[in-house]
């Protein structure tokens, strides 16, 4: 039996979004078909990456984890003085300069650095999740063997010039969306990017309520419901600044809904809530719940809470911004987009719930045809059987 290495840098049961959590479920759905190992770190929080696990192994559902402690925690202020350096002068910064950027970001373990050296023969292929942490470290030691899920998406650093050659090493690819294949050729086009377009399967809990959700946080009114990190990094300062626009003219009861770790001030406004970081249950049930999901993150590869919400038929309105978003909108016809303030309102205060429930059916079509798991496996097979 084959035995696959999946790398990332950080990995539990706590962490709910991003690479981190798509890393886990191709674990769990290779784990039938391969020997499957996770090599991470002891890291939970993304911005600090302090240990948090203990080092060693330890089974998530049936997925074998090792976890190597992060060398030092980052240091927020070297980082932050590099990356507006770094930011200023992307075009023009030296290799060195771009490495330290890239060391001060972290997560660094140099055990785990050690670990993939010492035991390389041992794996037969090597899955990197994301391009911009340690896999430009790592990925060089096993490129023969590597397979890099970029998560790539039009953002400053990945115009450094460090990427030119990283992104020629890796054997072979694994992309989210067809928008993430043509920003990457159009980022590199003297290199050829071999990989299919699978993405991430999505697969709807047996039970999703959205009148216990609303009984939960007694919850009468209609509402938008935005779940993810609050950051302004991912649209919602923006967001924020236009639902309290279309509260100020809007008769209508309705609230904004937020769910996730907030990195940012949340105004005080009686029509936004945040409820914080919500386990999965309440999560679907909300996503049920809610007239709309809100993604207006200008930067995704490929945003798994659209696919959970069309799943369970509700309709998405995201930022024209991202390319990402607005193509697999126009390919489900799930959801909507938005440019500017004024369209945001006519959307939120003009579509119908016949046309709504139209659109979130339609998306949940999309995903049962191009998500479900074992259709994903099918196409993760025909990568690792070559």
């Amino acid at each position: 039996m084959k035995k696959i290495a999946l790398v990332v840098q950080r990995c539990g049961k706590e962490v709910n979004g991003g690479a981190e959590l798509e890393c886990l479920q191709y674990a769990q759905v290779l784990a039938g078909s391969y020997n499957v190992e996770i090599l991470t770190t002891c890291a939970l929080d993304y911005l600090s990456w302090e240990n948090h696990y203990p080092a060693g192994v330890e089974k998530i559902a049936d997925v074998v984890v090792r976890r190597f402690p992060v060398d030092r925690p980052r240091d927020m202020e070297k980082f932050s003085q590099l990356s507006r350096h770094v930011y200023e002068h992307v075009q023009s910064v030296s290799r060195r300069e771009q490495e330290e950027w890239l060391d001060a970001q972290g997560p660094n373990s140099s055990e785990l650095e050690t670990y993939i050296i010492d035991n390389q023969q041992h794996y037969d292929t090597f899955i990197f999740f994301t391009y911009l942490y340690q896999p430009y470290f790592l990925l060089p030691y096993v490129k023969e063997k590597a397979i890099l899920v970029p998560t790539a998406h039009d953002e400053w650093p990945i115009y450094m010039s460090i990427w030119d050659d990283f992104f020629a090493l890796p054997a072979g690819f694994i992309f989210n969306t067809r928008e993430e294949v043509d920003f990457l050729k159009k980022r590199f086009p003297e290199l050829s990017f071999k990989g299919p377009v699978i993405g991430n399967g999505v697969e709807r809990p047996n039970s999703v309520n959205p009148l216990r959700f609303r009984e939960m946080f007694a919850v009468d009114d209609s509402f938008l419901l935005y779940t993810g990190r609050i950051d302004e990094s991912k649209g919602c300062r923006q967001l924020f600044d236009y639902f309290i626009e279309l509260r100020k003219t809007e008769s209508f009861p309705r609230k904004l809904i937020l769910m996730g770790k907030a990195a940012m001030e949340i105004p005080e406004h009686p029509d936004i809530i945040s409820l914080g970081f919500v386990d999965e249950q309440v999560k679907w049930d909300g996503l049920s719940a809610a007239d709309w999901l809100i993604n207006p993150s200008p930067h995704e590869s490929l945003s798994i809470v659209l696919l959970e919400a069309w799943l369970v038929g509700t309709p998405t309105l995201v930022t024209d911004q991202c390319e990402v978003l607005v193509g697999q909108s126009k390919r489900s016809n799930g959801g909507l987009w938005y440019n500017d303030v004024d369209t945001f309102k006519h959307i939120v205060c003009n579509v119908d719930i016949l046309t709504r429930k139209s659109m979130g059916n339609l998306g949940g079509k999309f995903v049962q045809d191009n998500y479900s798991w074992s259709n994903i496996l099918q196409k993760l097979l025909k990568v690792l059987d070559v």
